[in-house]
């Protein structure tokens, strides 16, 4: 086990076929550079073969492995470019199959443009289809997706009942993350209604500004007295607004009347994809905000609120633009403009129902999923504290693709007001 984190893509794809194809024309590009310098260096050599006073002066010799040197980098730039070529076709495939799959689930036919890539790059090169089932395959097996489990990683116990167990809660929930129930595809709707809801606001301070890294704004959770729910509204120069939703997870209490229970909502969402009183909660503390159809709206949220931030970026009205997610059991196939940051640990059952994520990887090309192994307790693992400590560490990669994420919190900088109200929920 490690306590360092992993920064990927996600899914079986980590790389964007698209950059993959830049990287092998530019390979390709240089390839006779070298070509074109081990003739230069030959034909210096052999000037000074025909010089022997220039000769004594200059070795022909280490010429002579310059030149060498020069045509094998040749060969390797041209060899991986083309190869790297091919595992862009081998992705870009990938997706194509996703893309299908996602429209049948939505009930509608490819289109021509599709069905004739995708015959495109099967014919492109034999090995491609071969390559593609290699791909879904060391992802199946990725660590995430699979369920044995080595207890004897965990915490020593005078008994072998406790680590037993932990090996057990969490080869469970792979099996249970095996079935798809946590991968949320395209066009993947809530059905049925959870309300009615109440909903009690608790004005806050407001903050000075927006969230300066994904742990500050974990660390933005709703602290009033049975608070579920906070929704920071800014109020932009030119009069429009956007909204920064964080979300609580699920809320250990017997209290009938709480919409984050430990077992309702939890399976209408996770086990039937119904909507839950939670769900509900969550809009209605938006529009109560005073969020409209089509306002921006970026989404912190842990564990049950997680999933209410899946459906909520895949079904509802407001423009869900920044989805950040901790402990998530469901990992939803977010557009192409939905930036996504998913923190999980391998070690929490929660995080391990979602299966290991969408083949395909999720949202804007610098989304990222950032895991890690630890040791301890799963309902230790599964906690807010420990996912802040994640993203503490996230802080510190200095990964590229955070920019994208500074860029949204740059946005919000500007902002002529603040206004920052938590929201106490109840099912009614």
């Amino acid at each position: 086990m490690s306590d360092d984190i992993d920064v990927s893509h996600g899914g079986a794809i980590a790389v964007d076929p698209d950059q993959l194809r830049a990287v092998a024309n530019a390979l390709v590009a240089l390839a006779p550079k070298f070509a074109d310098a081990a003739s230069a260096i030959r034909r210096a050599q052999g000037c000074l073969f025909g010089l022997p006073s220039a000769s004594r002066r200059v070795s022909t010799v280490a010429l002579g492995g310059s030149a060498d040197r020069a045509e094998a980098l040749h060969e390797e730039c041209r060899s991986t470019g083309e190869d790297t070529r091919l595992m862009a076709d081998v992705y870009e495939l990938v997706e194509r199959r996703i893309e299908l799959e996602g429209l049948a689930i939505q009930g509608m036919g490819p289109t021509d443009a599709l069905l004739d890539r995708i015959s495109e790059l099967e014919e492109s090169d034999p090995r491609v289809v071969e390559m593609e089932k290699w791909v879904f395959a060391a992802w199946e097996q990725s660590e995430v997706r699979q369920s044995p489990v080595d207890w004897t990683d965990y915490v020593t116990s005078p008994s072998i009942e406790l680590p037993l167990l932990i090996a057990n809660v969490l080869t469970f929930a792979s099996l249970v993350g095996s079935t798809g129930l946590g991968q949320l595809p395209p066009g993947t709707r809530l059905s049925g209604s959870g309300g009615p809801v109440s909903l009690t606001p608790v004005p806050r301070i407001e903050p000075v500004g927006p969230p300066n890294t994904v742990a500050e704004a974990l660390r933005r959770f709703p602290e009033a007295p049975g608070a579920q729910i906070k929704v920071e509204k800014y109020t932009m120069p030119n009069g429009t607004k956007q909204f920064v939703l964080y979300e609580k997870g699920t809320q250990l209490t017997l209290d009938e009347d709480e919409p984050f229970d430990p077992v309702t909502s939890n399976e209408d969402l996770y086990l039937e994809r119904e909507e839950s009183a939670s769900y509900v909660a969550t809009v209605e503390a938006l529009k109560a905000a005073g969020a409209e159809p089509g306002d921006e709206v970026q989404v912190y949220a842990f564990s049950q609120g997680a999933m209410n931030a899946s459906y909520l970026a895949m079904q509802s009205v407001f423009d869900v633009s920044v989805v950040v997610t901790a402990g998530s059991p469901t990992v939803p196939a977010l557009r192409d403009d939905q930036l996504s940051i998913q923190l999980g640990d391998v070690r929490d059952p929660v995080y391990r129902l979602g299966g290991g994520g969408i083949p395909g990887g999720i949202g804007a090309p610098d989304s990222i999923v950032v895991t890690k192994e630890s040791d301890g307790f799963p309902g230790i693992v599964h906690s807010l504290d420990h996912y802040i400590e994640m993203a503490d560490q996230l802080a510190g990669a200095e990964d590229v693709r955070m920019e994208a994420w500074r860029d949204k919190a740059k946005e919000l900088k500007s902002a002529v007001s603040i206004e920052s109200t938590e929201y106490v929920a109840k099912r009614e």
